[in-house]
């Protein structure tokens, strides 16, 4: 049995609107005790003046994200999408990411490598390809394309009742955490108005019956009022982005017991950057339309009483922005509410009460940051800042919010 025990540190516990008093016990990848006298161990870290939090949870993060071009990223090798991803997971992982939600990507062969160790990365859980209906967000082409939307790395196009249903079987037989539904036009999708719900009730339906009687659940990518009722009345328990959710439909996320999970890094760094890195025009002006109303309705669901998770939603080279999504959450929220979305929050979303938290007998998934964030919260996002992340016990690194 490995003991470890880091000393000098306050304690944010995932949960809690103030610091608590370490030290933290670890022994055997889980958490002893939070507080007290030290206790001798193995490995001691001496945190003077930093804080210990949860390891962050992403419940967005695309690993086979690698492009911004949809097409670009499906037509590559499956073999080359998988490698770029294992650098994409272990940058996350540096970042102090210890649990991640890929929710239109990954496969068994990922997280095989991954549970042996083939690879550094956060714990992740993913769905395989999202499914998206001929012409939805996740059809790659755009209005005048021809080509075959055949290749099914971050999302397959998938129509009917039946074919859906067995979309669905076979993620779970493959292992998928969760299921992903596209029901809502998107950003970088070129032929669907953000705003039209996409798929019948039945479809929706039909997925979500599945995934129910699998013990999971299904995430749906929504903006629209619209299509979030549409999603939520049909089973759907993790709304997406959600960036155009009005009142009423807030209320009816709260009555459904549904989430919603904001990805306000995404929406901010394509504005300051998609021009220089080739955005089309059309993905720049969607963009545009959701990017104010993000932070508003995460105002609208706390109001209401929705859990309010957090995800990023970084597709290729912006991913290095996934920290600043904890900025902007913090701009709306404030810094304790923002971080037990991105801790204690997720890890409800995800169905794991053992992680997300600072607390005895959870798994000792940690991110040491050199500050007090009561004092100074930027410590938490700034990418020059020293941290040391711990998962499941172990000591896996000492880095700059870049990994490097």
């Amino acid at each position: 049995m490995s003991t470890l025990s880091i000393t000098n540190a306050a304690v944010y516990d995932g949960v809690s609107d103030s610091l608590a008093d370490g030290p933290v016990y670890v022994a055997d990848g889980r958490i002893v005790s939070v507080g007290g006298p030290p206790e001798p161990a193995d490995q001691v870290i001496d945190a003077r003046g930093g804080t210990v939090l949860p390891g962050l949870i992403d419940a967005h993060c695309h690993a086979y994200g690698i492009s911004l071009d949809m097409m670009a990223t499906e037509s590559q090798p499956l073999s080359y999408v998988a490698l770029a991803a294992a650098r994409r997971l272990a940058r996350a992982l540096a970042r102090g990411f210890t649990t991640v939600r890929d929710p239109a990507g990954g496969d068994a062969g990922l997280a095989r490598a991954i549970a042996e160790s083939l690879i550094p990365s956060p714990r992740y859980l993913w769905t395989g390809a999202a499914v998206s209906q001929t012409g939805g967000h996740g059809d790659a082409r755009g209005p005048d394309g021809e080509t075959c939307p055949c290749y099914a790395h971050g999302c397959e196009v998938v129509d009917g009742v039946d074919p859906l249903r067995r979309a669905v079987r076979e993620r779970f037989r493959r292992g998928a955490h969760a299921i992903k539904i596209m029901t809502s036009g998107g950003v970088m999708s070129l032929a669907d108005p953000i705003r039209i719900p996409q798929y019948s009730a039945d479809e929706i339906r039909a997925v979500s019956e599945e995934a129910a009687r699998r013990g999971s659940y299904v995430a749906a990518h929504a903006y629209s009022p619209e299509a979030i009722r549409h999603s939520i009345d049909n089973g759907v328990r993790s709304i997406e982005h959600g960036n155009l959710l009005d009142a009423p439909t807030a209320a009816a996320m709260a009555l459904a017991g549904a989430f919603l999970v904001p990805t306000l890094a995404a929406y901010d760094a394509m504005e300051r950057r998609g021009e220089k890195i080739g955005m089309p025009a059309v993905s720049r002006q969607k963009n545009r339309e959701v990017l104010e109303s993000g932070q508003h309705a995460i105002e609208l669901a706390r109001a209401a009483g929705v859990s309010v998770g957090f995800g990023t939603d970084l597709m290729g080279v912006l991913e290095d922005e996934q920290l600043h999504g904890l900025r902007l959450q913090a701009e709306v929220d404030g810094i304790w509410t923002a971080l037990a979305s991105a801790t204690s929050v997720n890890a409800e979303l995800i169905g794991r009460p053992d992680l997300g938290r600072v607390a005895e007998g959870c798994i000792a998934d940690l991110l040491i940051v050199g500050g007090n964030i009561c004092d100074d919260p930027s410590v938490v996002w700034s990418p020059d800042g020293q941290r040391t992340v711990v998962q499941g016990g172990r000591v896996i690194g000492r880095a700059t919010a870049e990994g490097r």
